[in-house]
């Protein structure tokens, strides 16, 4: 593998067009897949199922708008750098990435939008036509870009066969909503139930991936006071730190010492409660004696053989101690509003002073090579 700018994105985002669903699904549900509908006044918006989504705009795409605090309110608004793979390669030659590993934006974070229908023949279909498009209209655009399969969320033997499918067909991870059980009423994620799909995970050696921000619940909501702009603040500056949540869980109920092959990729984490996370678990491990209870590991040691911590923007040195140079990725994070572009070289020199390069080259691009088998 030849790195020109050696720098692994792992987490990037495509905006889907708008004939995806509406042309791969059959046509009795074409009111309910995924479209994009005219409001009053002009403006378009995503709904799926009667649901709108987005907040009600066209496209995420809002560091390739001339004000990222708007994001694009028509189709024809939307940067062609957002949803075609030619000019997406040109904004990562300027932004000095070698490959770009490719999350979702309609479909959600993390798929979370179709794990919330109810119909489950209607969830499977949307899913696997995001992932045939994924692989027909990006990955075989450039093998620069690492794609990932979305899935059913249940049942679980339903997600594993879409998993290898989808697998076989070139996806390289598998994102998944970290808490299924907030999107309809199927079993507690971290019960046995789903010791099967880790454990294909496992098997095929591919990376699951939890985003930020797929479970909102673990947020707080702004209030109605707040302007969109300072909202949309809010919801950045809170959805890193729900992590918290998501591999306490995890780590406490097991799952990561039923499954030690698991690898677990935390989007858009960022780095600094890392630090906090490990020194209060751990502490509370010890307290609560729960290595009496069957646990072999403390949570910190589960972190740091399942797990890696994702930045953007975070000075690493304070942190290598705690995470380990091992267990972190580094992103771009177009085309979103929160990510660095067009200053995605200054960030990353400024947010590595006093790191060598060992260190360095694991976080921006050794690391992800390895758990994306490049």
């Amino acid at each position: 593998m030849e790195l020109k700018y050696k720098f692994i994105s792992v987490d990037d985002h495509v905006q889907e067009p708008p004939d995806l669903w509406t042309k791969r699904v059959p046509s009795r549900w074409a009111a309910r897949v995924p479209h994009l509908e005219r409001a009053s006044g002009g403006a378009e918006h995503w709904t799926v199922d009667g649901k709108i989504l987005l907040g009600g705009t066209a496209s995420k795409a809002g560091a390739l708008m001339d004000d990222r605090n708007r994001e694009p309110s028509r189709w024809d608004q939307v940067p062609a750098a957002a949803y075609v793979p030619a000019e997406r390669l040109k904004v990562m030659d300027a932004a000095g990435v070698d490959y770009s590993v490719l999350y979702p934006t309609v479909a959600g974070l993390a798929g979370e939008v179709f794990g919330s229908i109810m119909d489950a023949e209607l969830e499977l279909t949307c899913v696997q036509a995001y992932n045939d498009w994924l692989i027909e209209h990006w990955a075989t655009a450039s093998q620069r870009f690492i794609p990932q399969c979305i899935v059913p969320i249940w049942p679980v033997d339903a997600a594993i066969k879409e998993i290898r499918r989808a697998v076989k067909l070139g996806h390289r991870g598998v994102v998944f909503p970290s808490l299924p059980m907030h999107l309809r009423n199927v079993p507690h994620v971290s019960g046995p139930e789903y010791d099967p799909l880790w454990s294909a995970c496992e098997d095929l050696d591919v990376p699951v991936c939890f985003h930020a921000g797929a479970s909102p619940e673990l947020q707080y909501p702004p209030s109605s006071s707040l302007s969109e702009p300072l909202a949309q603040a809010l919801d950045a500056v809170t959805r890193p730190v729900s992590n918290v949540f998501v591999l306490s869980l995890y780590a406490f109920s097991r799952v990561f010492l039923r499954h030690p092959r698991l690898r677990v990729v935390l989007a858009e984490s960022a780095l600094s409660w890392g630090m906090l996370y490990m020194e209060w678990a751990d502490h509370q491990f010890e307290h609560d004696g729960l290595a009496r209870e069957g646990y072999d590991l403390t949570p910190s040691a589960m972190f740091r053989r399942n797990c890696f911590l994702t930045s953007w923007f975070d000075p690493v040195a304070p942190f290598l101690e705690y995470v380990g140079a091992e267990h972190i990725l580094w992103s771009s994070k177009l085309p979103l509003a929160t990510s660095p572009w067009p200053n995605s070289r200054e960030t990353i020199e400024s947010c590595f002073r006093d790191v060598s390069p060992e260190a360095r080259e694991k976080i921006l691009w050794r690391n992800a090579a390895q758990l994306y088998r490049l």
